[in-house]
């Protein structure tokens, strides 16, 4: 039983140490911004506006792994905020992020995300925040990567119609390896 022992453990030691490393961890950050329908707005007149306009920025900041090229696990924060309602937000949040495609190490990615949100006014309580986004990250020089995405996000404020504010955003960000 000693001798299966000790040529276990070495045998775990000389794989583990002979084989390539497939973790790597990463550092995140990026913005985004939301575009809505001006409600001032009115075709024939020049005082209305423009029909879309912005409407939020997010701000993110992560740190996390990611598994053999593929998968990637992070843990973010950030701060969002939504002018047109007058809600500022702090999510903190896991996300799961997934390369569907990989050329000369950029990415085509899908990522979900799903986490608690936190409200500093008194108007809004804290609630939930879920996201989903697709992006595409371009290999950039050395360890930086810069990385496009389009994302939905959904907050769980009471008080909004169906008790959640939804938002479609764009956004630009850099990770790095």
């Amino acid at each position: 039983m000693k001798k299966f022992l000790f040529f276990s453990i070495l045998f775990l030691a000389l794989a583990t140490n002979s084989q390539e490393k497939t973790v790597k961890p990463f550092f995140s950050i990026d913005g985004n911004f939301t575009l809505g329908i001006n409600e001032d707005y009115e075709a024939n007149s020049e005082d209305g506006g423009t029909f879309i306009e912005p409407s939020a920025l997010f701000f993110r900041i992560g740190f996390g792994y990611e598994f053999k090229k593929r998968l990637a696990v992070s843990l973010n924060g950030g701060y969002d905020l939504h002018w047109n309602y007058a809600v500022s937000a702090f999510p903190a949040y896991g996300a799961l992020k997934y390369n569907i495609t990989e050329k000369d190490d950029s990415t085509h990615f899908v990522e979900v995300r799903y986490g608690k949100m936190w409200t500093p006014s008194l108007s809004y309580p804290d609630g939930n925040y879920y996201g989903i986004g697709v992006g595409f990250q371009i290999a950039g020089e050395e360890r930086w990567n810069t990385v496009f995405r389009i994302d939905f996000h959904r907050k769980g404020i009471a008080g909004f119609k169906n008790d959640r504010l939804d938002s479609v955003s764009f956004g630009i960000g850099f990770s790095f390896f």
